[in-house]
């Protein structure tokens, strides 16, 4: 409530105040103490609904609703400005390539993002292999782009450390990335016994994770293969488990759209035209110069790593 409108409460009190006694009188004919008869006249001047236009923001979405637009989204990693910076260009240029309205919507929080994936919120999705995975398998989402370098894991230890498996790491410190991040649940796979779990200190960044080991602050981290090489160039790691190589992140598409759309979709996300409009997310997460074309098959069975996940199975 505005100034101006906290003003006329006031000088409505002022003269509403002697006249109290007639007032606690309702239609019904019923009583009502002169306070609470005050009371009511504040709410229903105060909070009486507002005729004032929307946020901008809440308009466009509003609109995007009314428009059933395709929603096309990605894990919350990022703020929703930086989110914005990143996805909407995409938006704007899946929008063209496939003739209708495509919104970049920010989940928010990793619980919302689940939530609503799970329920078919979302038509267009960027985020790793095991999320592919899994709608693909049951939200029938087809594996569309990928980024074309493949992932491989390692769980690393100072050198010095008088351990040379994961099994002997049960129950001690790791850095790594919250789950559901893949390179934790990929760690945390390791481990059968829920009581021999290792401890996760979550930490943003795998070089913050690689300096967690190298300080001491963990016993160990987890590591893609190539971040490891670029970090430890002295050698002052030992590498205790290594992961198969395994697809990378990528955009998967949903049943909301035709199998026309996601085929023109695939293609407008390999061809020259889509520099532009994916610069910000290739140089965010690194693709190098463009996608790869990716199939179902070689994320099959990688949903395996979201099992011990809550809300997923």
């Amino acid at each position: 409530m505005n100034i101006k409108s906290t003003w006329v409460v006031f000088l409505t009190l002022l003269f509403f105040i002697p006249f109290a006694p007639s007032l606690a009188a309702d239609s019904s004919g019923t009583s009502m103490p002169p306070m609470q008869a005050i009371a009511a006249a504040i709410k229903k001047v105060a909070f009486s609904p507002s005729s004032s236009t929307p946020a901008k923001n809440d308009l466009k979405e509003h609109i995007a609703e009314q428009q059933e637009a395709i929603v096309f989204t990605a894990p919350p990693r990022e703020t929703p400005e930086q989110g914005m910076e990143i996805y909407k260009p995409v938006a704007e240029f899946l929008s063209k390539t496939i003739g209708e309205r495509v919104v970049y919507k920010h989940p928010g929080t990793w619980g919302v993002y689940r939530t609503e994936m799970l329920k078919g919120g979302y038509d267009i999705v960027f985020d790793g292999p095991h999320f592919n995975s899994y709608r693909m398998e049951k939200l029938s989402h087809n594996i569309l782009v990928k980024m074309p370098e493949r992932f491989e894991f390692a769980v690393i230890v100072l050198k010095e450390q008088k351990i040379s498996t994961v099994a002997q790491m049960a129950g001690r410190t790791f850095c790594a990335h919250a789950p559901p991040n893949l390179g934790t649940l990929v760690l945390l796979s390791q481990f059968d016994n829920p009581s021999r779990q290792p401890v996760i200190i979550s930490t943003n960044g795998w070089d913050n994770i690689y300096a967690g080991v190298a300080s001491g602050k963990c016993l160990g981290g987890v590591v893609p293969v190539a971040n490891l090489k670029k970090y430890d160039r002295a050698g002052n790691m030992k590498v205790v488990l290594k992961t198969q190589a395994m697809p990378n992140q990528a955009f998967s598409a949903g049943p909301r759209l035709s199998a026309e759309d996601q085929t023109k979709i695939a293609q407008a996300l390999l061809s020259p035209d889509a520099a532009g409009p994916t610069a910000k997310l290739r140089a965010a997460y690194k693709v190098g110069d463009s996608f790869a074309l990716a199939n179902n098959q070689e994320y099959r069975g990688l949903a395996e790593f979201l099992r011990n996940e809550w809300g997923y199975y």
